[in-house]
């Protein structure tokens, strides 16, 4: 498979002028997890902008509650509760939102420039490529006669950003690097050694000071270095190392810098290519994705197939291409020793980019997240448990002041520190306490996919804390059900039956399936680790306490207590189908009523022009791929390519942000195969114009490994690899007549439903016959 991104000329920025988000959006990432990169092309000059994933504007360790909040947090839950909403609110707007009202935000790590041809050199035969099997960009074109070749990729082995050129020929090769950064508070530029220059920067609002460092490896010719620039001259060819660093990791940052871009000059540029690659195909190489054979679609470059596919072409071989670039962003933008991939994931030219580029923990930060166990990257899930950890005694710290609660709290932001105070002033988003709760669930998840009880047994006090706090909160209303308020249905707003519009409310939908989810994982993880306790009991005595689902007088499932009317039906959140997915509440087995009923809310919300953010509409592709309509999933992946995305593949909320792209690689998967309540369904959303296909190394629940075959919209062979032994559950296909296994399984058919146990690691071959 072509896992690759064609480009027949280079991003047409202007130099010393800040890109447009339609100039940057065509720009290639490349990234090691710590530090990334956007690749413009340039032929004559060219430019990286450069990011690292600790360089952020201030610093933490502020507190940020209004003092206020909790002598009236319960005053404002009794108003709600006597209907008197704007009361509530207006007393809420006073007393809970936070002083100040902003956390920190990402920043830019600054460009780099480099000269290599004289402006007015005309040149051909360009072609640009970003090959995500390797992780390498590839530049090629031609000058006067001479071809000349440029790569560019972000090493996590040596932790540098290389970029390499050379001729085809016998013509010697010249550039000029010059390091940019269009800001005042540059503390110093300076030559380290004849090969390498230095910039320090102290980023503002008292935030990190950081190194950015350039070393030339010229292969014949000469070097020399003068006040930001690096010229090579007469070389056969060259390679830029770039290494970035923050005071974030409390060591000095040149220093830092100095001995990886020291170590790599000692090698072979070719070692240095190789051994990159090698390490990322390590996590690349473990899933393999076709939807039909190579065509000379693949040879077009992207602008060209996304408007081929605007106009009515179909083109499977992107959406294939489209689910690997997700999971090449994701071993980019998230590694072990990594930050978490934020709402750009690391890659941002701003500032102060669009909602501070933090992470969203309403559903963005989590949607990030949705691919990294199913699509075989675990470890790349591992940074987002780091930061839960980093939270965990702000988190403690905003209970208490803010709620006089014990536990571990947060609302719907939070940033590199873990602050856990509420984000912004506005009342349909801040004051939403379970930031924490459905972070906390993706330690449950990852659980379940790697059965990793050690890894568990860590990080169960995180659980536990925030089962804590949401036990605390919980009050009984007047139905003797426990319910949270004040709280939100995330950014929506309600028309309450007196007349006056809302947004805070106590019990919407999502909060009670949030609970469920997050108190079944602290009771059963419990009981895995052996740390069952009085707080699991209590646990266990508030479940059958929560709410159940309800439908509303349109059919649907209803988002708030009341069946309030919808002041935006086609609202972008889709907040209270959390229960379709990404939890498994409802279900066709299970809950078959309450399909419909999310059926008809998912129905409602297009209707009225739900989907119109990238991410939204990949959370849309998961839902109806759980509905099992794959033909409503197919139409919304061709939406998602051709209304929510940019050339260079970014999603497009407006703007740019990465949460779309990792929620259409998720729904991808939910299309070819589902694990729900412990039982594997191949191909239950199949699109018809998917009829043949081929997936291999994808992952389920109970660390299975699944790969499958099929043809005419059947599967026609495939395997199901127990890595751990135990059960396994999977429906059989009709078309699949042999089932194999060569360790010794016990294997039960129950109609079309098949169990496999086994001691140790076994594996199950299917075949059609």
């Amino acid at each position: 498979m072509k896992n690759r991104l064609l480009y027949d000329r280079p991003v047409p920025y202007q130099r010393f002028r800040p890109d447009s988000e339609e100039i940057w959006n065509e720009a290639a990432p490349i990234g090691n997890g710590n530090m990334g990169a956007m690749v413009f092309g340039g032929v004559q000059i060219d430019k990286l902008q450069l990011n690292e994933d600790t360089i952020w504007y201030g610093n933490g360790g502020r507190n940020r509650v209004n003092p206020e909040a909790k002598g009236n947090y319960l005053k404002i839950r009794q108003l709600l509760s006597d209907g008197m909403v704007s009361d509530a609110q207006k007393l809420a707007a006073d007393t809970m939102m936070p002083i100040p009202d902003q956390q920190r935000n990402y920043s830019t790590a600054g460009e780099i420039f480099f000269e290599f041809h004289e402006e007015n050199q005309e040149f051909k035969n360009y072609i640009r490529c970003l090959d995500f099997n390797q992780a390498i960009v590839t530049m090629e074109y031609e000058i006067g006669g001479v071809e000349y070749q440029r790569e560019y990729f972000a090493s996590a082995v040596h932790q540098v950003i290389a970029l390499h050129q050379e001729s085809k020929g016998e013509e010697k090769v010249n550039g000029c690097l010059i390091l940019t950064f269009f800001r005042s508070n540059v503390e110093k530029i300076e030559k380290i050694s004849d090969h390498i220059l230095s910039m320090t920067v102290k980023e503002g609002g008292e935030g990190c000071c950081y190194c950015v460092m350039a070393a030339i490896k010229n292969e014949g010719g000469t070097v020399e270095i003068h006040r930001d620039q690096i010229r090579v001259n007469e070389a056969d060819s060259f390679t830029v190392y770039l290494s970035i660093r923050s005071d974030f990791y409390k060591e000095e940052p040149a220093g830092w810098c100095r001995e990886k871009l020291e170590s790599v000059l000692r090698l072979p540029y070719e070692l240095v290519k190789s051994e990159h690659t090698k390490e990322y195909q390590s996590y690349f190489n473990r899933v393999q994705f076709s939807l039909g054979q190579d065509t000379a679609k693949a040879e077009r470059t992207v602008p060209e197939r996304l408007k081929a596919m605007q106009q009515g072409e179909q083109d499977l071989e992107l959406i294939a291409a489209y689910y690997q670039f997700g999971r090449y962003l994701l071993i980019s933008s998230s590694r072990p020793g990594s930050q978490p991939a934020n709402l750009q994931g690391i890659w941002n030219r701003n500032e102060h980019p669009a909602w501070g580029s933090k992470y969203t923990i309403n559903i963005n930060t989590e949607m990030n997240y949705w691919p990294a166990e199913s699509c075989n990257l675990s470890e790349c899930h591992l940074p987002l448990f780091q930061l839960i950890r980093r939270m965990l005694p702000y988190g403690q710290k905003v209970a208490m002041d803010m709620y006089g609660l014990p536990g571990f709290v947060a609302h719907h932001n939070t940033d590199l520190f873990g602050d856990c105070a509420p984000q912004d002033a506005v009342m349909s988003s801040t004051i939403w306490p379970m930031g924490a709760a459905w972070l906390c669930i993706h330690i449950w998840n990852h659980y379940e996919y790697t059965l990793d009880q050690e890894f568990l047994r860590m990080n169960m006090d995180l659980i536990k804390e925030a089962c804590l706090f949401i036990s605390e909160y919980l009050f009984e209303n007047h139905q003797g059900k426990l319910i949270t308020g004040p709280s939100i249905s995330p950014e929506n707003t309600y028309l309450h039956q007196s007349g006056q519009t809302g947004q805070l409310c106590i019990g919407p939908t999502m909060d009670t399936e949030i609970i469920r989810d997050l108190f079944e994982a602290c009771i059963k993880g419990a009981e895995i680790t052996d740390c069952e306790d009085e707080l699991t009991r209590k646990l266990k005595t508030i479940l059958p306490r929560l709410p159940q689902l309800s439908v509303g007088k349109y059919g649907q499932l209803m988002e708030w207590a009341e069946d309030y009317e919808e002041m935006e039906p086609g609202h972008r959140h889709i907040s209270h189908l959390y229960a379709l997915y990404p939890s498994e509440q409802i279900t066709y087995e299970r809950t078959p009523e309450l399909m419909e009923a999310a059926r008809v809310s998912l129905e409602r919300r297009l209707k009225n022009g739900g989907g119109h953010t990238g991410w939204s509409r990949a959370w849309i592709i998961t839902m109806w791929a759980r509905l099992r309509d794959g033909e409503k999933a197919g139409e919304n992946i061709r939406n998602l390519l051709t209304k929510s995305t940019y050339p260079n593949l970014f999603d497009c909320h407006p703007p740019f942000q990465i949460d779309g792209n990792f929620g259409g690689t998720a729904g991808i998967v939910e299309m070819l195969l589902q694990c729900l309540n412990g039982e594997l369904t191949f191909l239950p959303a199949l699109p018809k114009d998917w009829d043949l296909g081929h997936i291999s190394g994808i992952k389920t629940k109970g660390a299975l490994t699944v790969s499958f075959t099929w043809k005419d919209g059947e599967v026609i062979s495939g395997s199901i690899l127990a890595e751990k032994g135990g059960r396994c559950c999977f429906i059989k296909p009709d078309s699949i007549t042999k089932i194999v296994s060569g360790q010794k399984v016990n294997i039960t058919y129950k109609g079309q439903k098949v169990v496999c146990y086994g001691e140790g690691v076994y594996e199950i071959q299917l075949f059609c016959q």
